[in-house]
């Protein structure tokens, strides 16, 4: 028997509960994986509270983790036995010691990453590479904003875009987080609880704009992120931490300048497998050359996955969590 974390009803962390699970032989196109290290992510609490409605409870939950394959099913070519693999998204099930996992989705890690930087990177880091590289190809000279930059894809999202040539702008909730933020390739930290980040945009680009935001946020920062953009701009909307944005008129965008809005996802842009090792391979490219560096500022047990949940919540954790079964 391998142990997980499972809900059995949709609500606060007090529903992530610790329990022994079965689990069958890896079937075709399967393995099973033992988890050394394990991500989270703010999709996590989306899929415990019912945001993301699951296919049926009781249900695992986490979306990212890296570990050993021990056991292969029929027809099984992408890994081997005793391989360090990693992945992002799939079907919920990563907060766990074992799971079965199709083999398809797995990607082999380089010597340089450690499981742990594994486990923190690989739904972030490809988050950040479709932004960067796909959504908006972000180029040398581009001013753009990240939303929530001291967090996990945006301390990513903030190195990776400086070492293309762009000047980075940054909204954060605190003194702190603005420094780190600044350490990790931000020109323009915004604490946004003091200052009003649309003005101090327009002030950083003499008015002008700018060519791409990022939002992870959602409902607190739209229609301001919209307000951000020069003519022609995209927002791309690619999370909801305080809220669902709700119906939009589209006549807004006319007004503001003929704007562009996508809510693009990891699973679209890494969803067939060539996409996926494409990507993969551009973010172990950066991480190797030091370009970005993957900094896990918080662990906790596994079984103390609720409490990372509060913290999470509370915006206590800064840049990458993970968790260790």
């Amino acid at each position: 028997m391998s142990k997980a974390i499972r809900i059995h009803a949709y609500g606060g962390p007090e529903q992530l509960v610790w329990e022994e699970v079965s689990l069958a032989k890896p079937g075709p196109g399967e393995v099973l994986l033992r988890h050394t290290a394990v991500g989270l992510n703010f999709i996590d609490v989306y899929h415990r509270t019912g945001l993301y409605p699951q296919a049926s409870l009781p249900a695992g939950i986490g979306m990212e983790g890296a570990g050993v394959v021990v056991e292969v099913g029929p027809g099984v070519t992408e890994v081997e036995v005793g391989d360090r693999v990693a992945y992002a998204m799939g079907n919920p099930g990563s907060y766990a010691q074992e799971r079965i996992y199709p083999a398809a989705r797995l990607v082999r890690l380089p010597d340089e990453i450690d499981d742990q930087q594994a486990a923190a990177m690989m739904l972030q880091g490809m988050t950040a590479q479709y932004l960067l590289r796909s959504t908006y190809r972000v180029k040398a000279g581009d001013t753009i904003l990240i939303h929530a930059a001291a967090g996990g894809v945006g301390l990513i999202a903030c190195q990776w875009a400086k070492h293309l040539g762009a000047t980075v702008i940054g909204t954060v909730g605190s003194e702190e987080k603005a420094e780190l933020a600044k350490r990790h390739g931000c020109d323009y930290p915004i604490l946004y609880t003091k200052e009003n980040f649309v003005e101090r945009v327009k002030e950083i680009t003499n008015g002008k704009g700018l060519p791409v935001v990022y939002d992870s946020v959602g409902k607190d920062t739209f229609m301001q992120s919209l307000d951000c953009l020069q003519p022609r701009g995209l927002l791309a909307c690619f999370g909801q931490s305080s809220g669902s944005i709700g119906p939009v008129d589209l006549g807004i965008l006319a007004a503001k300048g003929s704007l562009y809005v996508t809510r693009p996802t990891l699973g679209t842009y890494a969803g067939p497998r060539p996409d996926l090792l494409h990507c993969a391979k551009e973010l172990f490219e950066v991480v190797t050359s030091h370009a970005v560096k993957i900094e896990v500022n918080q662990t906790y047990p596994l079984a103390e996955a609720a409490q990372a949940h509060r913290d999470l919540e509370a915006r206590k954790t800064t840049g990458s969590t993970v968790l260790l079964p």
